[in-house]
C-alpha cells in the first residue's frame, strides 16, 4: 500500500493517495505514523492548499493507541510546514500523549526558532527521553546557553551521538576549546559526525592547524567530511589549500562544488570558479545563483547577466543579486528592466530599488516607486521605510512617511527612528527629533549620537551635553561620531575647557584613537576662541595618517577670524599643496587677505584660482511652503519673488541677530 502511495506522492497526484488510503483502511497497520506522515506530507507539498486531514477521508481509528500516532503524524506536518500554531493548538487540544507527542512538539518549536516554548514543553514532561534531551541540548547550545545544555547532558540516562556532538559543537561555537576537546576525548564511541563537528569547530575559531589534524586522524571520511574540511580553509580564506583538497576529494557531491565556486569568487579566483561551474556534472538552483550573485559582486555585470539570462530555474536571490550589482554601479536603467521583469516581487527587491533610487539622488522616482509597492499590496518593512525616509525632500514628504511608519507598527524600531531623527533634525524641526527621540523605548548608541548632533547643528550646545550625560546614565559607550558631535556642539557655543575635556577623554575615558575629525573639531574650538598658537600646537601633535584638510582649513578659519595673517599664509600654502583643487581653502585664504586690506595677496590667490579653473560651489537653502518646494542658490536672482525676499530678509536679519547678540562679520566671498 504504502509504495503504491509513495508513487502517487511523487507524481504530485494528491487524491489517489487518499483513496488508496481508504481503500486499505483495514490493511494498515497498529502503528501507521510513518503512513501517514509520508501520505500527507505528499500532499501538502504538491498542493499547499490541500488540508491536512481531508474531509472525504474517512480514517476511523481502531484504538486510542492509533488516534495518539495520528495527531503526533499530524504534528510533525506541521511542523515541517512552519506552522507553529496549528502545532500547538493541536499539541494542546491532545487528551493523551506520549514521549513521540512531546518529541514532535519540542522539534516543532525549536525548528521555528522557539526555545522558549520548547522548554515549557520539556518541563512538563513526566518522564524525560533521550531524544528530547538531546535536542533541548542541542537548543540551548546553538543561543550559547551552555550551563544549561550541560545540566541536561550530566542528567542523563543515557545519551546518544546526538547529545555529545551537540555539546560540542556549542562549546566550539562560543569559544570554549578546552571543554569541546575534554568532552570529545570522553566520548565512548565517536562517529563521522562528531570528528567533523571538532574539526569545524576548530576552523571557526581560526586554527587550521588543529583543524587539519583531527581531519587527518579521522579513521573514516564521509563526503560531509571533505567537504567540510574544504569550506574551512576557504572561511579561513586559505585559498590554495581549499582548492588543492577539493581536487584531492575521492568524491564530490553539489554542495562541494557550489562551495568551491563561492569560495574561488570571494576572492575574485573568477576563472577558476566559471572553469568549476562548467564542469559540474550537476548544477542546481544554488550553482546558479552563486555564480550570478559572485560575478555581480566582483562587478563583472555583463558576465553575470550571461549567466543569469542561461538560469533554467530563477529564485528570488539570482533576481536580487542581479538588481543590486546594477543598483551598485550605478546602473538604474538596467536595473529597472530586471526588476521589472521579477515574476513575484518580494518586499527585498523592492527595498533594493528603492534604495537604489535615492542613493543615485532621483529622489522623485524612490517615492514614485513606492507608492507602486503600496498599490502592489506589498507590505514595506523597516528597510523601505528608511530608504523612504532618506528620500523625503521636504518636510510634509517626511511627516507623511512618518505617518506610514506608525501605520505599520515600525514607530519603535531603533534603525527606522534613528533614521527619523536624523532627517527631523536635517529638515529644521528640532521639536519632531526631540520627541521621536524621548518616544523610542530602545535607545542605541547611535539614537543617542543622533540626538546630540541634532542639537549641536541647531547651536544647543548646552542641550547636547546634557543628553550626552543621560547617555552615560543609561550605560550606553559613545562611539567616535558621538565625540564629533559633541565637540562640535562645544565649538558652536564656546565651550573651551568642556571641548578639551572631552577631546582627552577619547583616548583616556573610552580606549578611543581620535581621528580626523576629532582634531579638527578641537583646533576650530580653539581658534574661535582665539586661541590660535594652542591649536597650532594641536596640529603639530597630530599623527600624519591623521592630518587632511578640515584640519588646516579650522586653523585657516581661526586666523582669517583673528586677523593672523602670518599663519594664514603659511597654512594656505600648505592646505593648497596638499589639495590644490579645494575650492574652499582658496575662499578662505583670499577671504583672510581682504579682510586685512592685502589687496595685492587677494589678487594672486584669486589668479591661481582662475589658472585652475576652480569656483566656489554655491550654497543653496530649501523650504516647502503648501506642498511645493522652493530653492534659493547663493548669489542667484531667478526666483520669481527673489526681490521680495531679499527686501524682507535686509530688513528683519540685522535687526534680529543683534537682538541675538551676534555681530556680522566682515567677509567677503568670492564664486
Amino acid at each position: 500500500m504504502i509504495i503504491m502511495c509513495l508513487c502517487h506522492h511523487h507524481r504530485s497526484i494528491c487524491q489517489p493517495s487518499f483513496r488508496f488510503l481508504r481503500h486499505f483502511k483495514a490493511s494498515i497497520s497498529s502503528d501507521p505514523e510513518w503512513d501517514l506522515v509520508k501520505i500527507l506530507d505528499g500532499a501538502r507539498i504538491s498542493n499547499p492548499r490541500t488540508p491536512l486531514m481531508p474531509n472525504n477521508l474517512s480514517l476511523t481509528p481502531r484504538s486510542s493507541n492509533d488516534a495518539l500516532h495520528k495527531r503526533n503524524a499530524e504534528i510533525t506536518i506541521l511542523g515541517r510546514h512552519d506552522k507553529l500554531e496549528e502545532a500547538k493548538n493541536l499539541f494542546d487540544e491532545m487528551p493523551i500523549r506520549d514521549d513521540v507527542s512531546y518529541n514532535s512538539m519540542i522539534t516543532v518549536y525549536l525548528k521555528n526558532r522557539d526555545l522558549l516554548g520548547a522548554e515549557r514543553v520539556f518541563k512538563t514532561m513526566l518522564q524525560r527521553n533521550v531524544v528530547a534531551e538531546s535536542a533541548m541540548i542541542d537548543g540551548y547550545a546553538k543561543v550559547g546557553r551552555l550551563d544549561d545544555a550541560r545540566k541536561i547532558f550530566d542528567s542523563m540516562s543515557q545519551r546518544n551521538a546526538f547529545s555529545w556532538t551537540s555539546l560540542i559543537s556549542g562549546y566550539f561555537t562560543y569559544g570554549k576549546i578546552d571543554e569541546a576537546l575534554h568532552l570529545f576525548d570522553q566520548m565512548p564511541e565517536r562517529n563521522v559526525v562528531s570528528w567533523t563537528a571538532v574539526v569545524s569547530g576548530f576552523a571557526r575559531n581560526g586554527l587550521m592547524e588543529h583543524s587539519r589534524k583531527y581531519f587527518d586522524l579521522m579513521p573514516e571520511k564521509n563526503i560531509i567530511a571533505w567537504t567540510a574540511m574544504v569550506k574551512a580553509y576557504l572561511d579561513n580564506e586559505c585559498f590554495a589549500e581549499a582548492y588543492k583538497l577539493f581536487l584531492e576529494m575521492p568524491e564530490r557531491n553539489v554542495r562541494s562544488w557550489n562551495i568551491m565556486i563561492s569560495g574561488c569568487l570571494r576572492v575574485n579566483r573568477v576563472n577558476e570558479a566559471i572553469s568549476l561551474f562548467e564542469s559540474m556534472p550537476y548544477r542546481n538552483h544554488v550553482s546558479w545563483t552563486a555564480m550570478v550573485s559572485g560575478l555581480a559582486q566582483n562587478k563583472m555585470i555583463e558576465v553575470a547577466r550571461k549567466y543569469f539570462d542561461l538560469m533554467p530555474h530563477k529564485d528570488m536571490a539570482a533576481w536580487t543579486a542581479m538588481i543590486t550589482a546594477c543598483v551598485d554601479e550605478g546602473h538604474m536603467d538596467e536595473a529597472r528592466l530586471i526588476f521589472n521583469l521579477v515574476p513575484e516581487k518580494k518586499v527585498g527587491s523592492w527595498n533594493t530599488m528603492i534604495d537604489g533610487y535615492a542613493r543615485n539622488g532621483d529622489i522623485a522616482e524612490a517615492l514614485w516607486l513606492f507608492v507602486l509597492m503600496l498599490r502592489s499590496c506589498s507590505r514595506p518593512n523597516e528597510t523601505t521605510m528608511t530608504s523612504v525616509v532618506t528620500s523625503c525632500d521636504g518636510m510634509g514628504e517626511l511627516m507623511q512617511a512618518h505617518a506610514m511608519v506608525i501605520r505599520l507598527g515600525l514607530e519603535h524600531n531603533t534603525w527606522l527612528t534613528n533614521a527619523l531623527i536624523t532627517f527631523y533634525s536635517k529638515s529644521g524641526d528640532l521639536c519632531s527629533a526631540r520627541l521621536v527621540f524621548e518616544l523610542l523605548k530602545s535607545k542605541d548608541v547611535v539614537s543617542w549620537t543622533a540626538m546630540i548632533v541634532a542639537y549641536s547643528n541647531h547651536g544647543h550646545g548646552h542641550h547636547a551635553l546634557q543628553v550626552f550625560a543621560r547617555m552615560l546614565v543609561s550605560g550606553i559607550k559613545p562611539d567616535g561620531v558621538t565625540f564629533v558631535g559633541l565637540l562640535s556642539a562645544c565649538s558652536h557655543v564656546g565651550l573651551v575647557n568642556q571641548g578639551r575635556r572631552l577631546f582627552d577623554s577619547i583616548n583616556g575615558t573610552y580606549n578611543l584613537n581620535p581621528k580626523a575629525e576629532h582634531y579638527s573639531c578641537l583646533v576650530d574650538i580653539l581658534g574661535r576662541a582665539g586661541l590660535v598658537d594652542e591649536a597650532m600646537s594641536v596640529v603639530s601633535t597630530i599623527p600624519p595618517s591623521e592630518r587632511d584638510e578640515a584640519i588646516l582649513m579650522a586653523l585657516l578659519g581661526a586666523c582669517r577670524l583673528h586677523g593672523d595673517v602670518a599663519i594664514a599664509n603659511s597654512i594656505g600654502e600648505k592646505l593648497l599643496e596638499l589639495e590644490p583643487s579645494c575650492s574652499g581653502g582658496y575662499v578662505l585664504l583670499a577671504n583672510t587677505y581682504a579682510a586685512e586690506g592685502q589687496w595685492d595677496e587677494f589678487a594672486r590667490v584669486r589668479k591661481r584660482m582662475k589658472e585652475r579653473n576652480l569656483k566656489k560651489i554655491p550654497g543653496y537653502s530649501q523650504i516647502q511652503i503648501k506642498g511645493k518646494n522652493h530653492v534659493f542658490v547663493a548669489g542667484e536672482r531667478s526666483h520669481p519673488q527673489i526681490e521680495e525676499t531679499y527686501r524682507l530678509l535686509q530688513q528683519n536679519l540685522q535687526h534680529l541677530m543683534r537682538e541675538m547678540g551676534s555681530t556680522p562679520e566682515n567677509l567677503l566671498l568670492v564664486d
